[in-house]
């Protein structure tokens, strides 16, 4: 770093993203994307939005808000969009949380949060997960703190029902319960009904990853109209045209198609029972996953080892070097023919050791 860079960042670890390596063409089960295209809905509104490009996008994103209210249910001043849902998640660190209010959060889940309460100089606690790597909700109960917990849960990709949650938010009325559902829709249930309820939750999502918008970075956030509004305090204090026209264009697309959205998830969710099956055959052990990924691990074989003999034959998956899951493999699932690849792959790769 140089002389001229902040010391109160000096300590700062930053996030590590998934790798984009381009010395060769991979199959790419790494970053959790989708292996689809966009809605055509969304690929044609976005493109004649790009003719209106000199102008600056509704600050307001008026039509987004109608479109997504309607979708789910909820009241236009319920939500608020952002660059990504990563934008909204260090928006309530900053909102919620202070020298007073810090952070909780499992041990093992979405590397950016701890980065997101040292970032913003904010007292944070991992919460262990059991053995299981499930999470024990009588840890969460009156903590005194800004909770945040992913669910499903990554990487693990386990997720809680909406009652045990529900327990949580009961739990900590004094305190925010943020519940990140980026890949809630591959099988887990939406905590979203349960913002109309209580106004000390909220929930954010994504069109990353059921919706094939990973590239135009679009996250929202749903609860209480105060929330909101705290959560629009610091959006317009630092960019309020967060959200540029042709991706505001490509999400209200995007919501106008959703049986497109519906059966893509069913093909990933039948793409990962395959998957599942095939790895176990293979004398794999895996967590019971809810999202667009498995987290397996073959017992005996190094994580790292099988991630870099995968990597040689042009399979990218992630591997975490964190104790408790440094030999596990977080391996997204794509198309079928891209997860028999990868099933072919791991079997030459066993035998060959």
């Amino acid at each position: 770093m140089s002389r001229y860079f902040s010391s109160k960042y000096e300590k700062l670890t930053p996030y590590v993203p998934g790798e984009q390596p381009k010395d060769m063409k991979y199959i790419k089960l790494n970053t959790n994307e989708s292996p689809f295209p966009p809605s055509e809905k969304a690929v044609k509104a976005a493109a004649e939005e790009a003719l209106n490009l000199r102008l600056y996008p509704d600050p307001e994103l008026t039509a987004l808000s109608r479109s997504f209210a309607s979708a789910y249910g909820v009241g236009e001043r319920n939500v608020i969009f952002s660059n990504g849902s990563d934008d909204l998640l260090n928006f309530a660190f900053m909102a919620f949380c202070d020298n007073e209010t810090g952070a909780a959060f499992p041990d093992i889940t979405y590397g950016f949060y701890p980065v997101f309460a040292e970032f913003n100089n904010i007292d944070y606690k991992e919460i262990p997960l059991k053995d299981d790597f499930t999470i024990d909700i009588e840890d969460y109960k009156g903590l005194k703190r800004t909770i945040f917990i992913a669910n499903p849960n990554a990487p693990t990709g386990i997720a809680l029902a909406p009652e045990e949650i529900e327990k949580i938010i009961i739990a900590n009325p004094d305190n925010i319960v943020v519940i990140d559902e980026a890949y809630v829709d591959f099988g887990a249930e939406s905590c979203v009904p349960l913002t109309e309820k209580y106004d000390n939750l909220l929930v954010i999502g994504t069109f990353s990853k059921s919706r094939s918008m990973a590239g135009a970075r679009l996250g929202y956030a749903i609860g209480n109209e105060e929330l909101i509004n705290d959560l629009n305090t610091i959006r317009f204090s630092t960019n309020p045209y967060n959200i540029n026209r042709m991706t505001m264009a490509a999400g209200i697309g995007v919501l106008e198609d959703p049986e497109y959205t519906k059966n893509n998830c069913l093909t990933i969710i039948k793409n990962r029972e395959y998957t599942v099956n095939e790895l176990k055959k293979l004398g794999f052990t895996m967590t019971d996953s809810r999202a667009n990924f498995v987290f397996a691990r073959k017992p005996e074989v190094s994580g790292e080892k099988l991630y870099l003999e995968l990597k040689k034959r042009g399979v990218l998956v992630r591997h975490f070097a964190k104790d408790r899951i440094d030999d596990y493999l977080r391996i997204t699932i794509g198309t079928s023919d891209e997860m028999k690849s990868l099933v072919d792959a791991v079997r030459i790769i066993l035998e060959e050791m």
